[in-house]
């Protein structure tokens, strides 16, 4: 087939490493991008996707300095749609970017029923929020087949460990939403301009600097 780029959403966390290891074995050139959550959390999960990167041959990796925007979202809007709205605002923002970056694709390491955010209904909500494609290679694989991907390809070390997504989150998640409510949410906090704020606020890190790694310890949901 005719290669193609995509841009793998990468957390630093065992199923997006393993996502994009899949998909370079299907012939697609992988460009990367990370949400830090800084100052709300430390720089580990940057510091874990820039060495999973340099792992899977990804040179660069964009990183959006989400942090400020998240809190605005946890504080105007009701937080048990907090994991939803986050994913929705990442895609949108990733979605401007692939588009500069000449990518055809975005791409996660989400696998069904894993968390709160990865119910069917959930992510039907989080796939209406571009019009880009999502893939998700890892969709069906369960958490064990996932981890002996990434052991076999020499990731869990880096990977393993509780990821720090929950920062600014309290209370019960959704499994389920539906759309109309989602949008509610999102005019709350005024979507379209947090997006538009967010796609420029990236930075480029390079992937070949040394990268000192310590894991702490947090909750994703």
């Amino acid at each position: 087939m005719e290669k193609e780029n995509v841009l793998l959403l990468i957390s630093g966390g065992i199923d997006s490493p393993v996502a994009a290891k899949l998909l370079q074995e299907q012939g697609y050139i992988l460009k990367a991008i990370h949400f830090s959550q800084t100052p709300f959390t430390d720089d580990t999960p940057e510091r874990k996707s820039l060495l999973l990167c340099k792992k899977l041959g990804i040179k660069k990796m964009i990183v959006v300095d989400a942090g400020e925007a998240l809190k605005e979202l946890a504080d105007k809007t009701y937080r048990e749609y907090y994991f939803v709205l986050l994913k929705r605002l990442f895609m949108k923002v990733s979605e401007k970017i692939a588009q500069k970056e000449e990518c055809l694709f975005l791409a996660t390491g989400e696998s069904i029923g894993q968390v709160s955010s990865q119910t069917a209904s959930n992510l039907n909500n989080i796939n209406n929020s571009t019009k880009i494609e999502i893939l998700r290679p890892v969709l069906f694989m369960n958490k064990q087949e996932i981890i002996d991907k990434s052991i076999k390809e020499g990731y869990f070390e880096i990977s393993k460990g509780p990821e720090m997504c929950d920062a600014l989150f309290e209370g019960k998640p959704k499994t389920r939403t539906n759309i109309k409510d989602i949008l509610e949410e999102e005019k709350k906090y005024g979507i379209e301009e947090i997006v538009e704020k967010l796609s420029k606020k990236i930075r480029i890190e390079n992937t070949d600097k040394e990268i000192h790694l310590e894991i702490n310890e947090n909750v994703c949901k």
